[in-house]
């Protein structure tokens, strides 16, 4: 016969996991992800902006000569003397670009007025061109035949790759802030959906009085228990299934991109090997499911203990700031100590059980040392179990108590009892 916790396990995992919801996410999450990655790029491929015309106003006289229309913006050179007040009349021009006298010795010295909204890209490609026409009228006042040659042959781009002692694979210290950021938005989403639905299940089945008919034969602390770990498990189910699609895109698709980008840079060599090492990749999904596992435990815990103390909802909102404002700190300081990742204040944030999860995922693709990720793993589990001790405690008192709005000190008051 099965135990009351693993029946409340059992009904709270089929009962989230047998959706079509959580089907449908499932599997579409990776392929909307890819989706909204390659989208901007689809949506600039085959689009094709519209001409602006821009009137040009050189009172130089030294640029004009130089500049060229491009597929988006058509220049159409005015003389010196011309009236801008007419112009500015003439709504068939986006913009009137107006440079000064001085304007090869002193860039500054330009206007450029528009009919409509500012356009980046406009600005981008005026100042580029712009840019690059000083460059070379100033080059030429040199009196050196071929300078811009000359200085075009020496020119170099260098991306510098990392490669840790002892290892073959080289890494992108780009590719690693990105896998960091990422696994780390996925552990923030996960503690908050699935936290959130561990306090809303609680509020919902209290407000049924459902609870006060199944503790009559289930224990307050398994109850609990069941919820976290059946919802938790939900996640963890969710994580594998991203993992087996994402490892078998690594180990079929990726082959294929690295050998049609045998002429890259060393840059774009490295993320593609990265990407293609499937045991790298697998790696990373192991420490992201150790650290799911233990911060969802961790934090979910509080959220049963504050859904036991309130009667809806709207009372949960104000208490549930104890624990969305960790998690959101947790992210906001993965963010920053991935600039250096072995910075002595990355180091602390790793080991503090509020902050670990988020930010220890976000130092791993790094290469950090594996004994850092452990301690912090110790350390994690060790206050999960306090926590969900403190958790059960004001459970127990709480699925009771009704039409009393809590506060925190009501919260510390009944964890205190015996």
């Amino acid at each position: 016969m099965k135990s009351s916790l693993s029946l409340v396990i059992s009904r709270e995992f089929l009962q989230r996991v047998t959706r079509k919801s959580f089907i449908i996410t499932t599997i579409l999450m990776p392929v909307l992800m890819l989706g909204l990655m390659m989208l901007p790029a689809l949506i600039m491929s085959v689009s094709t902006p519209s001409e602006k015309r821009i009137a040009v106003i050189d009172r130089s006289g030294s640029v004009v000569p130089h500049l060229q229309s491009t597929q988006e913006i058509k220049l159409c050179p005015f003389g010196a003397d011309t009236n801008l007040d007419t112009l500015k009349a003439d709504d068939s021009f986006y913009g009137i670009l107006v440079l000064g006298e001085n304007f090869v010795e002193s860039p500054s010295e330009l206007q450029f007025l528009t009919h409509e909204a500012a356009s980046i890209s406009v600005e981008t490609a005026l100042s580029s061109q712009l840019s690059s026409i000083i460059e070379n009228i100033r080059l030429q006042s040199y009196g050196i035949a071929d300078l811009r040659q000359i200085i075009d042959s020496i020119h170099a781009d260098v991306y510098v790759t990392s490669e840790r002692i002892g290892e073959e694979q080289s890494a992108s210290s780009m590719m690693s802030y990105g896998l960091g950021i990422g696994m780390t938005f996925i552990l923030y989403m996960f503690l908050l959906i699935y936290g959130q639905m561990v306090m809303t299940g609680i509020i919902e089945e209290k407000n049924n009085r459902v609870l006060e008919i199944v503790v009559s034969s289930v224990k307050p602390s398994s109850l609990m228990l069941g919820k976290i770990i059946g919802i938790g498990l939900v996640a963890t189910v969710q994580v594998l299934i991203w993992a087996v699609l994402i490892c078998g895109a690594s180990m079929w698709l990726m082959p294929w991109v690295s050998a049609s980008m045998a002429g890259a840079d060393a840059q774009m060599l490295a993320v593609v090997g990265m990407l293609g090492n499937v045991n790298y990749i697998l790696s990373l999904f192991i420490w992201l499911l150790l650290f799911l596992i233990g911060g969802f435990l961790f934090y979910s815990a509080i959220f049963a203990a504050i859904g036991s103390a309130v009667d809806n909802v709207q009372d949960a909102s104000q208490l549930t700031s104890v624990v969305v404002v960790p998690i959101v700190l947790g992210l906001v300081m993965a963010m920053t100590v991935v600039a250096d990742p072995n910075s002595t204040m990355a180091l602390w944030l790793s080991y503090i059980p509020f902050t670990s999860p988020m930010v220890m995922l976000a130092r791993i693709p790094f290469g950090i040392p594996v004994w850092q990720i452990l301690t912090s793993l110790v350390t994690l589990y060790l206050s999960t179990m306090l926590m969900v001790w403190l958790a059960a405690k004001i459970y127990r008192v709480g699925i009771f108590m009704y039409g009393k709005k809590p506060t925190v000190k009501d919260l510390i008051r009944w964890a205190r009892y015996k």
